[in-house]
């Protein structure tokens, strides 16, 4: 893996630059070269623009803009970087922190204290097990499922379902 991260452009929007210098620390030992940094959430969506990183680790709580509404930001553009992996770093991993971050479309989640292995293997899910993207009413995000259901039968996940499913782009999808 750690040839091919060479080629990763990568951010970490962080407002503590002790955790800032042991994510970078971490990938860049594991190839990774291109890295950029942002103080919180505004500079961080200042920085995608112009960076256009592959994959962002985000803080959940930085001063001026937290890491819930620089998701919720990314989540809402037009362009290719709502696609954008977005690992969620915090301190706090309780349950209600769990399920903002996920339900605000963070794509995996992290909880310190982190260890070289923990962000190196948030990275791998990213990379090596991305999930498609869903986009419906109120939600836009990696799809919260992480294993098919072998017992699905039907073209509707819920009861209150009324139209076919859609990928990201629109379309029907084939079931």
């Amino acid at each position: 893996m750690a040839n091919g991260l060479a080629a990763l452009r990568l951010m970490v929007v962080d407002d503590n630059p002790q955790m800032c210098e042991i994510v970078g620390a971490v990938l860049a030992s594991a190839g990774v070269r291109a890295l950029r940094y942002a103080p919180d959430g505004r500079q961080g969506l200042k920085a995608l623009a112009e960076f256009k990183p592959d994959v962002c680790y985000v803080d959940y709580e930085m001063p001026v803009m937290d890491g819930l509404d620089f998701v919720s930001h990314v989540r809402a553009m037009s362009t290719d970087e709502r696609y954008l992996p977005i690992i969620m770093l915090t301190g706090h991993s309780d349950l209600k922190r769990l399920n903002a971050a996920r339900d605000r479309g963070v794509t995996e989640f992290l909880a310190k204290p982190v260890t070289p292995k923990t962000i190196l293997t948030r990275l791998s899910a990213v990379i090596f097990r991305p999930r498609p993207f869903i986009s419906c009413e109120g939600f836009f995000g990696p799809d919260r499922r992480r294993r098919p259901s072998d017992d699905y039968t039907g073209p509707l996940r819920r009861s209150t379902d009324r139209l076919p499913p859609r990928d990201t782009r629109g379309d029907v999808l084939e079931l």
